[in-house]
């Protein structure tokens, strides 16, 4: 019976051994797909940080560019109310250039300062000085027309000037807010690109998770096999001490029988006794006493 507890026991470390084997093995292996999920998260968090990143300055460049087209636009704007106004004075000059006398400006000048002198400084009737004093009025009068039609002249060279500038910082913001745009463009689309990396990490580390936690589960239920082995193994042992202390008493009350016997037949044939062999009679004797 002891033999066969002995070899039950024996079959049960070397399943035992098995069991611990495969559950270091199933933890080792968990272990490693859980560094590959940590590592893969690292990953994601690198990607997130890069993307938002990219995400900011997609924003800063978006507003940008917002602003170099509301001043494109104000500018334009702009620019149409000045072409307006050099319509509005070409149509003037269009008009007050045939009444423009054919007599120079600097002659018309010349011609009113020698009169008005004359009219000051010399002696003349009411009648000359009425004729003197009518050519000086036509004479202004064909001086103001000039000055009016330089003038406008000058206000459309102005205006021209101004349209041709709003013209070229409408161009200028133009090009700019294409180049921004462009340059907005690639961080969105960097952007996206390093979201859907991130995506398509988040799925490999949910597959190692999931490896994980089966691997996880499958070392836990082979631990409770290595327990449940371990205490049928702890039960047999308890049971065989238990035995072979049964046995060692049986044999100890054999060893004492046989030696009593021993004594028994010694003092029988008259020898003499130990102090060992008659304590073994005494005590064989005091049951009997009572």
């Amino acid at each position: 019976m002891e033999e066969q507890t002995e070899r039950k026991i024996e079959e049960l470390n070397q399943q035992l051994a098995g069991i611990r084997r495969e559950r270091d093995r199933l933890n080792s292996e968990a272990k490693t797909w859980a560094e590959k999920r940590n590592q893969v998260h690292e990953q994601i968090k690198t990607l997130q940080t890069e993307a938002k990143n990219l995400r900011e300055k997609r924003d800063e460049v978006n507003l940008q560019v917002q602003i170099l087209k509301a001043a494109r636009e104000k500018a334009r704007a702009q620019k149409k109310e000045k072409h307006e106004q050099i319509v509005k004075i070409r149509e003037q000059i269009k008009n007050l250039a045939p009444k423009t006398p054919q007599t120079r400006l600097e002659n018309l000048e010349r011609e009113i300062q020698s009169l008005e002198w004359k009219i000051q400084t010399t002696s003349l009737s009411v009648k000359e000085e009425k004729v003197l004093v009518d050519r000086v009025q036509i004479l202004e009068a064909q001086r103001a027309i000039h000055k009016k039609l330089q003038e406008l002249k000058d206000k459309l060279l102005e205006l021209q000037t101004e349209a041709k500038a709003l013209e070229t910082q409408a161009k200028i913001n133009h090009e700019k807010l294409s180049e921004l745009a462009e340059q907005g463009q690639k961080h969105h689309e960097n952007m996206i690109n390093l979201l859907n990396n991130a995506k398509s990490l988040k799925q490999s580390a949910d597959e190692a998770h999931q490896k994980y936690e089966e691997l996880r589960q499958r070392a836990t239920e082979t631990h409770a096999k290595y327990m449940e082995v371990k205490q049928q193994i702890r039960v047999l042992k308890e049971e065989l001490e238990k035995k072979e202390k049964e046995n060692y008493k049986k044999r100890g009350r054999a060893l004492r029988e046989e030696a009593t016997r021993m004594a028994q037949e010694k003092m029988n044939r008259g020898e003499k006794l130990t102090w060992e062999e008659f304590k073994l009679l005494a005590e064989q004797e005091e049951p009997t006493e009572h």
